[in-house]
């Protein structure tokens, strides 16, 4: 027998008997097992709720604004903006920029909301019929989306806030009031759908989506005029590069903001929680590690006579080593493994039912939200099978410091 199968053979015997009798080195065993399970169960979660929060709420804010707007470049910061002509040759330039995915035009004009007792200042955003309605399909409570014609539709969309506040329905007229010059002019829209994106403060509670051509009558604006563009990506995380790319594609006199610049408050928020997953995932690992270190120091201390009569016999300390690296790596492959059993069947779990709730007012998403990204999990498992071996040297360094003749005394 090679000495390769000896040392595999001693370590599996040596971990078998760990496990059946009563030494001392068993409970110790088994508590490293379950620690490592449960960190990389704790990491797996981490990484899926984060990367959930993030790519839920960046959906739903570029729902509303899309990745990025193209304005003129003297527009003011208010929702009463500048006007532009629809027909520029630059953007048909941007949309043959590799990564954008959609193009299309918007108008704003702020009012005031009027019912019996309630008055709630809006935004109306007129859309035209380029309009992508992914995200307003997807986040539809009652009715259904704006369906614009050769006409100018008096139909249009408002939140669920927006309804309750307003006991308001499907079907139901109401009239806005919009200031132009010294003038009060009054409108008269009926509800086509509503939709709750869980963004109230700054989104839900603001904008109405009409038909643009009820904006530019507002605004005394012909059919080609607009507010601006808004450009959806098909990669946040090329964003920037992008942003930079449409600016320099576009002419002098208009201007690309993405939607980090636009709403820092929020984006911010969600940069914070990859520092606190960071903090978590370093901290399990930290764990993970000391329950290794402790898991074979105990195991060596209860085998040090089997140390004395294997060096005894002629084995060197390297050899002996790797009888207690053995055991360890094995110890960790399990540990991974249970870990990733219970860690990804409690994403799916809420995956699919939800079962953990959420105040939506507060985290803008009624329950946690979980996406599991494969790469990630991967690089996860692999840097903690990395760490978890390179912490198995520290204690096996012991194995050099024992001799047969005080291995046999300690006995």
């Amino acid at each position: 027998m090679s000495l390769f199968r000896l040392e595999r053979l001693l370590s599996s015997r040596m971990l078998t008997q760990t496990e059946e009798s009563g030494r001392m080195s068993r409970p110790i065993v088994r508590v490293a097992v379950v620690g490592i399970a449960i960190g990389i169960a704790v990491m797996i979660l981490t990484l899926a709720v984060v990367t959930g929060f993030q790519n839920d709420i960046r959906r739903k804010v570029t729902g509303f604004g899309a990745h990025i707007q193209i304005t003129p470049y003297d527009s003011n910061e208010s929702f009463e903006t500048d006007s532009m002509n629809r027909f520029q040759s630059s953007i048909e330039m941007v949309k043959r920029i590799p990564g954008i995915h959609h193009v299309q035009v918007y108008a704003t004009k702020a009012g005031i909301m009027k019912s019996k007792e309630q008055l709630l200042g809006v935004v109306l955003k007129g859309i035209d019929r380029d309009f992508d309605w992914a995200f307003f399909q997807k986040n539809l409570v009652k009715g259904n989306i704006l369906s614009l014609g050769d006409t100018t539709s008096d139909r249009v969309m408002i939140s669920e806030y927006m309804a309750k506040k307003m006991n308001l329905e499907v079907g139901k007229k109401f009239n806005t009031f919009f200031i132009s010059g010294e003038r009060t002019r009054p409108r008269s829209f009926r509800v086509e759908g509503i939709y709750n994106t869980g963004l109230t403060e700054g989104f839900d509670d603001r904008f109405v989506v009409c038909d643009i051509r009820q904006v530019q009558a507002l605004n005394n604006w012909d059919s080609a005029t607009i507010a601006g563009y808004e450009v959806l990506i098909d990669d946040y995380e090329k964003l920037i590069p992008l942003t930079d790319e449409v600016n320099e594609t576009i002419d002098y006199n208009m201007n690309a903001l993405n939607i980090r610049d636009a709403t820092p408050t929020i984006f911010s928020w969600l940069d914070v929680l990859d520092t606190n997953a960071l903090v978590i995932i370093v901290l399990m690992l930290f764990v993970s590690m000391i329950n290794m270190v402790s898991a074979l120091l105990i195991m060596i201390i209860d085998r040090t006579n089997m140390i004395g009569v294997l060096k005894a016999l002629g084995a060197t300390n390297w050899r002996v080593m790797r009888i207690f690296v053995n055991n360890g790596g094995r110890l960790i492959m399990r540990g991974v493994v249970f870990g990733n059993i219970i860690g990804l069947g409690l994403c799916y779990l809420q995956d699919y039912t939800g079962f953990v709730k959420l105040d939506e007012s507060s985290y803008y998403v009624p329950a946690v939200p979980i996406e599991i990204v494969w790469k990630d999990m991967l690089l996860l498992n692999s840097f903690t099978l990395i760490i978890c071996s390179l912490t198995l040297c520290i204690p096996v360094m012991l194995v050099s410091l024992i001799t047969p003749v005080k291995a046999i005394r300690f006995s």
